[in-house]
């Protein structure tokens, strides 16, 4: 079996790549299509764990529920995960390899693309089609040489591509005109046509500009998608937060500079009786119910971030007032008395004083732990689906009061004796409506109805998938596909 490929590239970062990826593996399988998605190297803080321990890009994980399957490291074998702004903790099918710094890295693309060669290989032996994601935009000329992410992948696979833009942003004929101005010729050849993103208004208005792009370029606008108000997905970039709508109960959550996982909190984001503010300084949130400590990828470094904002003594003002404090990950090593880090995993070798609301100390360990858990929340007998992503190994007192006994026999977490404060390493704990209840009830929100996670993502996955069918000209752009296929066989022939 030799899948056919599509690649999807942007003129921006989040132009709507992944939307538009999600959307397609959808509508693929659907028509019973074996569908796969591929992103060859992705930078995200927001992460996933897969069945056999590996960590691959959010999003990937969101479009191969997309497929109906379960994520793999092939599906992403790229990941890079920022540790500060000019290094990266680089990750290789699933596992750590080593951090690197912007400069280093760009050097070591040349041992990435036959990692990234390897995994792709791998699922045209398993699958009919594979829907191929860029990353950020193939016209960064300064990220050429040596590209694995976008052109430099659709050139050692030989495979087509078209462009999404978001006309949202504004000046979306001058991205697109321009990205493709800024192609090789054997790049622009490959580039099909394009897809318009996020549109608002009368669609007879943009015709003008549509017939005068198609004519200047010679390539097809396949779609103008609409701007989709009530989408969700799962974000793929750590920066993708914003304040919901106004709810009767307050969430806090400090926005740590390195704050990973944020779609930690999705299921509140979308829970209209919560309040949920991501906020640099304490002084500007509205009076909190429940301060919550997102997941960190440099923990010490954004504990300290945390006391130069003055978080320490509002967290413990709150305390004082009978407020509640949860910590996720990162958040939960906070919580202790000490992290210690001899190795240098996250940043320099040294030790770090926490904020001592739980009886614990943490020591960061060059192997980190990658696996999907279930177990059972202690309070209230509910069921809970995650997954842990930490090199941290925390204990101390307050882990005998753990929060859930995992399926395992083992237990997690800790709950102060005061029961005033909690932590857990496990990701995704909200997402089950039952779990969420029983936490919010814990913090003091008594008649909180929480979301349905998953059918919340299944229905924007659906959403993105009937867009597709119905603002995209699938048939044009399966020709496009086929022609493209031909002329390659007819130039090796010949």
């Amino acid at each position: 079996m030799q899948a056919r490929t599509l690649m999807v590239q942007g003129t921006t970062s989040d132009a709507g790549k992944s939307a538009l990826v999600t959307g397609l593996c959808r509508y693929y399988k659907r028509q019973g299509d074996l569908v796969v998605p591929f992103k060859p190297q992705n930078m995200a803080l927001n992460s996933a764990v897969t069945p056999d321990g590996g960590e691959i890009g959010r999003a990937q994980a969101v479009q191969a529920k997309a497929c109906g399957l379960e994520p793999h490291t092939d599906m992403n074998p790229v990941l890079l995960k920022p540790n500060s702004d000019k290094t990266a903790q680089v990750i290789m099918q699933g596992k750590v390899i080593k951090n690197l710094g912007a400069k280093a890295y760009h050097a070591y693309k040349t041992q990435a693309m036959p990692v990234v060669l390897d995994s792709f290989r791998r699922l045209q032996e398993q699958y009919q089609r594979i829907i191929v994601e860029g990353a950020g935009s193939p016209a960064e000329i300064n990220l050429r040489q040596g590209d694995v992410a976008n052109m430099g992948f659709a050139e050692a696979v030989d495979c087509p591509v078209i462009l999404v833009a978001d006309i949202d942003r504004g000046g979306v004929f001058a991205h697109l005109v321009g990205t493709l101005e800024l192609l090789s010729q054997s790049e622009q050849q490959r580039v099909l046509g394009f897809v318009i993103n996020r549109f608002k208004g009368d669609i007879d208005i943009l015709q003008l500009g549509i017939d005068w792009l198609e004519k200047r370029t010679g390539k097809p606008v396949f779609g103008v998608l609409p701007y989709l108000h009530d989408l969700y997905l799962e974000s793929e970039d750590s920066v993708a937060v914003e304040q919901t709508k106004a709810g009767s109960f307050n969430i806090v959550v400090p926005r740590l500079p390195r704050m990973s996982n944020h779609t930690d909190f999705d299921a509140l984001r979308l829970n209209d009786a919560v309040n949920l503010q991501f906020c640099r300084q304490p002084d500007i949130a509205s009076p909190a119910d429940l301060i919550i400590l997102p997941g960190s990828k440099s923990v010490r470094d954004d504990l300290v971030w945390l006391r130069e904002y003055g978080w320490e003594p509002a967290l413990l003002k709150h305390l004082r007032y009978g407020g509640k404090v949860i910590g996720l990950c990162g958040g939960y090593q906070m919580l202790g008395k000490e992290i210690h880090d001899p190795l240098g995993i996250e940043g320099k070798p040294g030790s770090s004083l926490g904020l001592s609301l739980l009886g614990m100390h943490t020591t960061l360990l060059r192997e980190k732990q990658l696996k999907q858990v279930t177990g059972i929340l202690l309070m209230a007998d509910a069921t809970v689906q995650g997954y842990e992503i930490h090199s941290g190994q925390s204990e101390g007192e307050a882990l005998l009061n753990p929060l859930i006994k995992m399926d395992n026999g083992e237990f997690e977490g800790a709950i102060s004796n005061d029961q005033q404060v909690l932590g857990t390493y496990v990701h995704g704990v909200f997402d089950n409506p039952g779990v969420c209840a029983a936490l919010l009830n814990w913090a003091g929100a008594k008649k909180i109805r929480a979301v349905d996670f998953n059918a919340q993502c299944e229905q924007g996955i659906d959403l993105m998938a009937d867009t597709v069918e119905q603002y995209i000209d699938m048939s044009l752009l399966e020709q496009y596909c086929l022609d493209f296929s031909l002329r390659n066989v007819h130039e090796i022939t010949s």
